[in-house]
């Protein structure tokens, strides 16, 4: 007898005002689902659902931002100890936020396998069922991508769960796990499209981005600026003259943002983001979770007559700031005196009753990326002249904000020795250089901590030092204790 399921009502986009809204279903058995093209849109809208921020349950700011070096938890001193003890790596495995992450991810990859298996069998236009397919294994391999950041070695699924007794899985080493990511991205784009058929949707750009980034990871040079090579000449992506536009509700979508997970206000289901609630400052019913620390603030270059880098203005706002309503900064919504604004909305687009409907989209690569990435691989490779270009573009990017953005105090040139071009120096000197513009042109974009450990043992622990971090100890979170209950395969 086939099991049942229930396909839960979600929101497909398809122009950048339009949303094409599929019925509730209800129940169907896998013997009447998985068969027509309509159900396979709802298959894929459930796959993208099940990695958006429409509720906590999505936790990889924690594990991207707080237990790194650039934010602490925040909010209230007993409000969520659980990302305390993670922060301080002095967690047990009955740990929410591991148990969070984990289900999070393998709901998503459960999803996706399921398309996956029945997709053969859907009657449907080719190049959409292709391309669906493609979007498919670009989300399996970017949830295992985090998985295997945050636990090392972990069970290995791409068939669905069928029965009780597929449920348990033995782990597969790190290697086995991104040779996966590798496969499901380079079959991806087999299907996937330049512009995808529905707005928002997996490109061809992200999965070559996707790929790039697993290489780096991997320390594999050249393959990673085979791919970035290969995203470039797509010729559809470029820096945009404003930083902010990734950030603003308005103007998110654009020819930067490669890979960015869409949120929409005001739906139901809901399809918003709750960030905006989570990092928000209690005045607005926030929970002022994520904050900034002094040694992430310290991180932005400053001229000789005190002009910071604006990115930091873009990022952070604190005692010194207005906040993003551009009322004065409440020293008591922040323990450490800042509070991280990229994923905020002021009152005028989200109103304090409605806190938690954000529509900002969480952006989980940009062009920047690529260029930081092309620089570092580049380097590594012994192109240290190479570098400095797209290194530069970046920095040149950031200190001509001052030419765009009217709101800037002295907008309308570029202050005196702001952010100069970086100079040809050692390899070592241009290794720091990228990973110091990697913390602050990616802030708050849940990538740092990721960064730090797959720098290695002396980068890691001499940034994360008082923290109780030890890299040979910690470099891996260990797997949540549900999954060892229902898992008997697995030895921790």
């Amino acid at each position: 007898m086939k099991k049942i399921y229930i396909i839960p009502l979600f929101l497909i986009t398809v122009s950048c005002s339009d949303f094409l809204e599929q019925n509730l279903v209800g129940q169907y058995s896998t013997d009447t689902f998985y068969r027509t093209g309509p159900q396979a849109e709802i298959a894929i809208t459930g796959v993208y659902n099940a990695i958006s921020f429409t509720s906590s349950g999505n936790a990889l700011w924690v594990f991207g931002d707080v237990v790194s070096d650039d934010a602490i938890k925040g909010g209230n001193a007993t409000d969520q100890n659980d990302i305390s003890l993670l922060e301080t790596f002095n967690y047990t495995q009955a740990n929410e936020y591991l148990d969070k992450i984990w289900r999070q991810n393998y709901e998503a990859i459960n999803r996706a396998n399921m398309l996956l298996y029945y997709m053969p069998r859907i009657d449907m236009d080719d190049a959409r069922k292709a391309e669906i397919t493609g979007e498919a294994e670009f989300i399996r391999a970017y949830c295992y991508f985090h998985l295997s950041n945050i636990f090392g070695s972990i069970p290995l699924r791409t068939e669905p769960l069928l029965s009780p007794e597929g449920s348990a899985k033995a782990k597969s080493s790190v290697d086995d796990i991104q040779n996966q990511i590798e496969k499901d991205l380079t079959d991806a784009l087999t299907g996937l499209k330049i512009s995808p058929t529905h707005f928002g949707g997996v490109s061809q750009g992200a999965a070559y981005g996707l790929l790039a980034k697993l290489r780096l990871f991997r320390g594999q040079w050249q393959s990673s600026l085979d791919a970035i090579d290969a995203l470039e000449k797509l010729g559809v992506y470029a820096l945009r003259p404003l930083y902010t536009d990734s950030f603003r509700d308005s103007a998110q979508n654009n020819n930067e943002d490669i890979f960015e997970i869409q949120q929409l206000r005001l739906q139901n289901p809901s399809m918003a983001s709750f960030l905006n609630q989570y990092f928000g400052a209690p005045a607005y019913n926030g929970y002022f979770f994520n904050q900034p620390t002094q040694g992430f603030v310290n991180a932005f270059e400053m001229t000789a007559d005190s002009v910071y880098d604006p990115r930091l203005h873009y990022t952070v706002r604190g005692l010194r700031d207005k906040y993003i309503n551009g009322e004065d900064f409440d020293p008591r919504w922040s323990s450490t005196g800042y509070l991280n604004i990229k994923h905020e909305q002021p009152i005028s687009e989200v109103p304090a009753g409605t806190v938690g409907e954000s529509g900002l989209d969480y952006v989980y690569m940009r062009y920047a990326e690529v260029l930081l990435m092309k620089a570092e691989a580049l380097n590594e490779l012994s192109r240290t002249a190479e570098a400095l270009a797209p290194l530069n573009a970046v920095r040149k990017r950031a200190r001509e904000s001052y030419l765009y953005d009217k709101h800037l105090e002295d907008f309308g040139a570029v202050p005196t020795d702001l952010l100069p071009d970086v100079a040809l120096g050692s390899q070592s000197q241009m290794r720091d250089a990228i990973r110091h513009e990697r913390r602050v042109e990616l802030g708050f974009e849940f990538h740092r901590y990721f960064d730090l450990l797959r720098y290695g043992k002396v980068a890691a622990e001499d940034a994360l030092q008082g923290t109780g971090f030890s890299y040979d100890k910690n470099r891996y979170f260990s797997i949540p204790i549900s999954e060892l209950q229902t898992n008997l395969l697995i030895n921790q």
